[in-house]
């Protein structure tokens, strides 16, 4: 298939390319500067440089694919306005056809939960409160589209996880929680949510929602203690203190109490995450 990835060279991105590539597909990406292009034609894509923001340019883009992926987070505040664009040419370009449009969301916009699925009402923090009428906008828009919520993203020392791993230390050198450590991250290797990508891309059902979690639920304060061996401390972080370091919408997320199992993709597209846990990638 030709498939075509916004954010090819981002974290989630780059690791949906590599596995695209390895599953057969051609891949064209849409990148912004010729350093991009570098990266993702040396992992072996075909870049295009533009700006997915302008819905005409992104729609004559998409006319001449198979199906594609977006997967590009802006890092400036941008992105409702990006993927307002994104979706206007996915719409325009996709009309009238099968062609399949994954879109990423995130598991925040379910708030907290003991046991989320795709059906539970969205009760996003501040930080994600913008995606609930665009997932809604997308999916009635007439067009073979589905959706992954990808819970906590780490693998390879990156991913939100670092708030963890890179925190302060207090005076008698305990590492600072977010929070009192007690709630729970739905978590998901990087490599693992890349094969769900080309597996929903490949045999997801039109209109459906996917979680992108591995079943792997630890709590903040198993993570840290993973971070600073049996024999380190941790120690608990008020609110206020919280969001003053990491910025108030970024901490109200991280203060979310979630667990799910990610039990759909599993069971409709024979899905089977089986990377390290974060746990054992902290304590490595």
């Amino acid at each position: 298939m030709r498939v075509l990835l916004t954010g090819g060279t981002g974290f989630i991105g780059a690791a949906i390319l590599r596995r695209l590539l390895e599953t057969g597909h051609t891949v064209t990406a849409v990148v912004r500067s010729d350093k991009s292009a570098e990266a993702v034609s040396r992992a072996g894509a075909t870049p295009v440089i533009g700006d997915i923001t302008d819905s005409t340019w992104f729609a004559d883009i998409l006319t001449t694919m198979d199906g594609a992926i977006h997967a590009a987070v802006p890092d400036d505040g941008s992105a409702a306005v990006m993927d307002d664009s994104v979706i206007d040419a996915a719409i325009l370009a996709f009309a009238h056809t099968q062609k399949p449009f994954v879109y990423t969301t995130g598991i925040w916009v379910y708030g907290a939960g003991d046991n989320l699925t795709e059906g539970d009402p969205f009760d996003a923090p501040a930080i994600t409160a913008w995606r609930e009428v665009r997932q809604d906008r997308l999916l009635s828009g007439g067009i073979n589209a589905r959706v992954i919520a990808p819970g906590i993203v780490y693998g390879y020392g990156k991913g939100i996880p670092g708030v963890i791993a890179n925190a302060p230390r207090n005076a008698a050198d305990a590492l600072i929680l977010v929070g009192s450590g007690d709630q729970h991250w739905t978590t998901v290797h990087v490599d693992d949510l890349a094969d769900l990508y080309v597996a929903v891309l490949d045999n997801g059902s039109s209109g459906e929602v996917y979680l992108g979690v591995s079943g792997g639920n630890p709590t903040v304060r198993e993570l840290g203690q993973a971070v600073v061996g049996p024999d380190g401390a941790v120690a608990a972080d008020g609110l206020d203190s919280t969001r003053a370091r990491l910025g108030e919408e970024f901490a109200d997320a991280l203060f979310i109490d979630q667990k799910a199992s990610g039990a759909k993709a599993r069971e409709h597209l024979g899905w089977a995450p089986n990377r390290p846990t974060l746990v054992e990638e902290l304590s490595a």
